[in-house]
């Protein structure tokens, strides 16, 4: 029963935003991999794009010690503007009942965006 509904949240996700989270991380993933400056930014956005397609039945495990000057940096310049987005999408989503689910999992999602550097998505657990 769990399963259907992860599979049930990822359809939904898709159609309503997923495809173009996932389609515009990887094509900005794509221009920060043309600078060599920016290949580390560019595959942390890839990673972002994976998990923005499909979220539900995966969680994110963020370790700010591995990369702290990448996650410093990247929490001023781009994650604060992030995750006030995602947080403002899940209050507006929360107040619907078939939204709940989908806010839930951007509120998952804030840490993910503020300190991506060192961080894994795994399997979530049952």
């Amino acid at each position: 029963m769990k399963k259907f509904f992860q599979v049930l949240g990822n359809i939904l996700w898709f159609i309503i935003g997923g495809l173009w989270f996932g389609i515009s991380y990887f094509l900005l993933g794509v221009i920060f991999c043309i600078t060599i400056i920016g290949i580390p930014v560019g595959l942390t956005l890839f990673k972002i794009a994976k998990f923005m397609i499909w979220p539900f039945g995966k969680d994110v495990k963020v370790d700010f010690k591995k990369h702290p000057v990448g996650n410093v940096i990247w929490a001023i310049i781009f994650g604060w503007e992030m995750c006030a987005g995602y947080a403002l999408a899940g209050v507006v989503l929360c107040i619907t009942i078939i939204g709940i689910p989908l806010g839930v999992k951007l509120f998952q999602l804030i840490p993910l965006a503020f300190f991506p550097f060192g961080a894994e998505v795994v399997k979530a657990a049952d």
